[in-house]
């Protein structure tokens, strides 16, 4: 198991991260919680790590926090929510929010995240309970800057929705209510997630 990565950031592409150790990239998904967080492309990256085994591919999934990534590995564990899903959860939703939209039963805002209907976010309820990660008391509100892209910013921002489970037309839609033409992909993305939540 890797447990941790500590390199320079060779590339950013949201939820997606190439991190350059000894010459060596690793290829890892992020939640765009802690893809907000990193810092600039090129300087150096400190991030934990869970490594998913699957008949075709190993997959490094990276967090800023231990809180963000030990729920992680509470969520794949749930029937129905894979490692997508559970991006997804962790893009749309903090970790305190996550825990007490689950402890007040709060089916109404768990189904607002990407790949959750109300079966699934009645299971989160059920089997989350109990192994809610604990509470942070703070979190970082700072976010790196990135390698600037060919892509527009609202392409790339459609590009990040679709990779966290949205559909491609709501992607798109989402991009469009929200797109801003002084606005970077950053800015589109967490405007499109939050209004997504609100709705």
């Amino acid at each position: 198991m890797i447990g941790f990565l500590r390199g320079t950031l060779h590339e950013k592409l949201a939820p997606h991260v190439i991190i350059d150790i000894n010459g060596v990239g690793y290829d890892v998904e992020t939640p765009l919680s802690s893809f907000f967080n990193l810092p600039a492309q090129g300087e150096q990256v400190f991030i934990l790590t869970h490594l998913v085994v699957r008949e075709d591919a190993h997959i490094l999934y990276g967090f800023l926090t231990a809180q963000e990534r030990a729920l992680f590995r509470s969520l794949i564990k749930v029937n129905g929510v894979g490692p997508k899903v559970a991006l997804g959860i962790l893009s749309g939703v903090s970790v305190d929010d996550f825990c007490l939209w689950v402890s007040g039963d709060n089916v109404a805002a768990l189904v607002k995240l990407p790949g959750i209907g109300k079966k699934t976010a009645e299971r989160l309820i059920i089997d989350m309970r109990d192994r809610l990660p604990e509470k942070t008391s703070a979190s970082s509100s700072g976010s790196g800057g990135g390698l600037k892209l060919a892509i527009s910013p609202a392409k790339e921002a459609v590009s990040a929705l679709v990779s966290l489970g949205y559909k491609q037309a709501d992607a798109e839609r989402r991009v469009r209510a929200v797109a801003d033409n002084e606005a970077n992909s950053e800015q589109i993305i967490r405007s499109a997630l939050q209004s997504a939540i609100k709705k």
